[in-house]
């Protein structure tokens, strides 16, 4: 079987962790012939050639000065050209890289390639010469018919090369190679556009000390607050017209933006697309559930439009979006707009079902798991985990908040043992009250946290 794993190296040089997952599940594939597919800089071939030594029949780096600013509809484009001369039998990705965190790319190359698609893998059950059959995060177990792509979860680790294993030259393809149209390639065939970026300083709080012996009563007085009204949306002060949703997930974040909102039913990306060339609005707003983003992709892609992931605010001056969103592992904010209409962006959306009360587990407790679990069983709370958590296998991939897990928010957020890495603040920063317990003061958790406590996670154990 002939296997295209499209990877990227990561800014601290190594391959993203979501790619290292994928070129993994490759490997454990029997009769695979893998080739490695990149695009960037010609100092990332070295670090392609590297990475053969673990299986890969062959490299294949895209470079060229015409691919560089590309956002993720170029991307596709350009990868697009080369799986084509590649013909492959199987495409497998990483569900998003740390770097633009969209995971949009997979999706809306299978969309160039007209491959069906499987997203948020978390295992490859069976492949035959004609089918493929996946578990996945969000819908169990799907098949498709081959060729097809595929989005990895984070669900491996890439293996260690052997002693003695050897190394493939990697071979550099320019535009001229794929016969790339220059006009669709990098900065000129991206409909975003970058504004401009700041530091991520959204979502802090005053942080108010308590005592562990205070901690029972605050987290009665603040789930007792889960029952208050909240404030209606006021109308846009400058409104775009003609602005849809597709479901109703983003309508809390439409009336921001716009006083003339129209909600679209879920349908398949064909038939939305058509109704959104027909239709002509000025801008369409998805929301961040598997679904929408999945969606949200194909449609950009049918449609050449651009497409701003995860965004955690809007604005307008009335006649274009401006659409806010973290990068970076959500180290930096990014301001972006689309230049054909209408624009396009997923919002940050937030899961609301289950308890209340969510108990984050950092690395700090790992430890003390049955300790947490015991407090969550006595206020009938969620857990909820970090990366590095789920990293080391001590609570599953599930429960991981964060920029590579899921967004929540909870009436109360009590974190253990959690230091308040930005990935993990931009999938916490909407609930309510969150309380933190940490024994180091100068922890970035306490920044985001209505209350501190100045404890370790067994501390907790007279309170259980």
């Amino acid at each position: 079987m002939r296997i295209v794993v499209c990877i990227r190296q990561g800014q601290d040089g190594e391959i993203n962790p979501f790619d290292a997952a994928a070129y993994e599940a490759a490997l454990r594939l029997e009769g695979a012939e893998i080739t490695l597919l990149s695009m960037g800089p010609l100092s990332a071939k070295d670090f392609l050639t590297s990475l053969t030594r673990l299986g890969a029949k062959q490299a294949i780096l895209l470079s060229d000065r015409r691919f560089a600013g590309a956002d993720t509809l170029a991307t596709a484009y350009t990868l697009s050209l080369a799986i084509q001369k590649l013909t492959p039998d199987l495409v497998v990705c990483g569900r998003q890289t740390l770097i633009g965190d969209t995971a949009q790319t997979g999706i809306m190359l299978a969309t160039r390639m007209c491959f069906p698609v499987i997203t948020n893998v978390m295992g490859i059950h069976t492949v035959t010469t004609e089918k493929i059959t996946c578990h996945t995060r969000t819908e169990g177990d799907v098949t498709v018919s081959l060729p097809a792509l595929l989005t990895l979860e984070r669900i491996y680790a890439l293996r260690l090369p052997r002693l003695r294993s050897k190394t493939i030259e990697c071979q550099v393809w320019n535009a001229d190679d794929l016969g790339a149209d220059p006009a669709r390639c990098g900065l000129a065939g991206s409909p975003t556009r970058v504004l401009s970026t700041r530091e991520n300083q959204s979502g802090r709080r005053r942080c108010k000390w308590i005592s562990l012996d205070q901690l029972d009563g605050i987290l009665k007085e603040s789930l007792s607050k889960e029952a208050q009204v909240t404030e209606k949306d006021t109308p846009a002060a400058l409104s775009l017209p003609r602005v849809w949703t597709v479901g109703d997930a983003p309508l809390e974040f439409a009336p921001s933006v716009s006083n003339d909102v129209t909600v679209l039913p879920f349908a398949s990306a064909e038939e939305l697309a058509e109704r959104i060339r027909a239709g002509a609005p000025s801008a369409v707003l998805w929301g961040s559930d598997p679904l929408s983003k999945r969606l949200a992709a194909q449609v950009a892609a049918q449609l050449d439009l651009g497409l701003c992931a995860d965004c955690n605010s809007l604005e307008t001056d009335g006649q274009e979006l401006f659409m806010i969103r973290p990068a970076l592992s959500g180290s930096v904010i990014a301001k972006i707009r689309s230049i054909p209409r209408p624009a396009m962006a997923t919002v940050r959306t937030t899961q609301t079902e289950g308890s209340p009360l969510v108990i984050a587990a950092g690395f700090g407790a790992k430890e003390q798991m049955p300790l947490i679990r015991a407090l969550a069983e006595k206020y009938g709370a969620d857990l909820a985990a970090t990366r590095k958590m789920v990293d080391h296998d001590l609570l599953p991939y599930d429960l991981q908040v964060g920029l590579t897990g899921k967004s929540i928010s909870p009436a109360v957020y009590l974190t253990v043992g959690v230091s308040g890495a930005v990935h993990h603040l931009v999938g916490m920063q909407r609930s309510g009250t969150v309380i933190a317990v940490n024994p180091d003061r100068t922890a970035p958790i306490f920044d985001y946290a209505d209350y501190g406590i100045l404890a370790k996670a067994e501390d907790l154990a007279p309170y259980v």
